[in-house]
């Protein structure tokens, strides 16, 4: 028997939430792009828990010390491993307006190491490659990220890579689709 690929979470209307919810569905309206869709539809069901993401969100998106475009590129990488479709969807045109290239883009939703990387984007495809792909962060890698970088954009790039990790976890889990019903925008690759 084939396993059902619809939505598993409806999504929310304000109407539907209780007054929790609402106080953290308001926050959410502040900052999202999706409304209450994407992953926030199915945190509201745990509204302490969307709450505290949102603390997480605020940080990781729009104040960390590692520059925009770093940060994007770190999330087209992971959703790239994770085969978040979702997540690739939102986050494909904020990499665009924050300076990632279209060809290192391509490459990275082709599965491929992208050429002609900068210094700093080479950097941080290698961090999020070992800690995402191989479960491991080599000393070289690490000191080359503290070097390039700084070591506070250093640790906030591991934060970026393990949250978007919780984040397409509960896309998935959620099967949230694409919002405007479009094909998925990552192609299928062979597993290793």
């Amino acid at each position: 028997m084939s396993e059902s690929t619809g939505p598993r979470f409806s999504k929310f209307e304000m109407g539907d939430l209780s007054e929790q919810q609402k106080r953290v569905a308001e926050r959410i309206m502040k900052v999202s792009s999706a409304g209450l869709g994407g992953p926030y539809s199915i945190l509201l069901r745990s509204p302490v828990l969307a709450e505290r993401y949102l603390g997480m969100t605020d940080y990781l998106r729009f104040e960390t010390s590692l520059p925009h475009r770093l940060n994007e590129l770190a999330i087209l990488i992971e959703a790239r491993l994770w085969d978040a479709q979702y997540e690739w969807w939102a986050h494909y045109p904020i990499a665009m307006r924050a300076g990632v290239s279209p060809e290192v883009a391509e490459a990275i939703r082709n599965g491929l190491r992208p050429s002609g990387m900068k210094e700093d984007e080479e950097v941080v495809y290698d961090v999020c490659i070992e800690l995402l792909r191989d479960r491991n962060l080599t000393d070289a890698t690490f000191a080359r990220a503290n070097k390039v970088l700084g070591e506070q954009p250093t640790i906030d790039l591991i934060a970026v890579a393990g949250f978007y990790v919780m984040v397409s976890s509960v896309l998935i889990a959620g099967r949230v689709g694409i919002p405007d019903g479009s094909p998925p925008p990552l192609p299928t690759l062979l597993k290793r």
